[in-house]
């Protein structure tokens, strides 16, 4: 009995070797290898606006009619993401004339300093004004309506002179949505206490965006 016993244990003892490097070849460390790629998508900036239609002041200026207003809406799109700028400037000085005629420009208290609405006695004068989402109220006024009453400008907005020049006056710092964003500039005119000689006077007006 000892001695069947001795021979299970040598046996045990001289099998382990070969057992050992059977279960030493399961446990095996897999390999690896990794690499990265940059995906890249280059966006251009761009920006677009609409072309409204000309404008008919709200009345003919006359013996009987003093003051009328006009309305221009441009709508801008930009995916720029510094956003943009929009800026409108006439091509002549005065802006609004008829042949040798003309309306003299209006004229703020301060030069270039969009103020409200008004008309010395014994003149005549055409400005405009502007609002929007982008616009600076400070600057040009807090009403949404060109009109206060039937061809009067609204008391509630700023007038200044056109320039030859671009007059900045909206802008933002980012993009717009894809439906983009008016801007409504408002045109003035009036005579106080004096007439305007008879004609057809016109104002060429450009409104210009620009990528920041």
């Amino acid at each position: 009995m000892n001695r069947f016993l001795c021979f299970l244990a040598l046996a045990g003892v001289v099998s382990l070797p070969f057992i050992y490097p059977l279960i030493e070849a399961g446990v095996a460390t897999a390999a690896t290898a990794s690499d990265t790629v940059i995906v890249t998508l280059n966006v251009d900036a761009g920006i677009s606006i609409t072309s409204p239609s000309d404008v008919s002041m709200s009345q003919n200026l006359g013996v009987a009619a003093d003051s009328a207003v006009g309305t221009a809406v441009w709508n801008v799109k930009t995916n720029n993401a510094a956003g943009y700028t929009i800026a409108v400037k006439a091509t002549t000085s005065p802006a609004l004339v008829s042949g040798a005629n003309s309306v003299a420009d209006y004229t703020p208290a301060v030069a270039a300093t969009p103020e409200t609405w008004s008309v010395p006695s014994g003149t005549a004068e055409f400005g405009f004004s502007a609002f929007g989402s982008h616009i600076s109220t400070g600057t040009w006024g807090t009403d949404s309506d060109c009109l206060a009453g039937a061809n009067v400008p609204s008391a509630g907005l700023k007038y200044r002179d056109f320039d030859t020049s671009d007059i900045t006056i909206g802008s933002s710092n980012a993009t717009t949505t894809t439906t983009g964003v008016d801007t409504t500039v408002c045109f003035a005119a009036e005579q106080d206490t004096f007439y305007i000689p008879s004609g057809v006077y016109q104002a060429t007006v450009i409104a210009t965006a620009t990528t920041q």
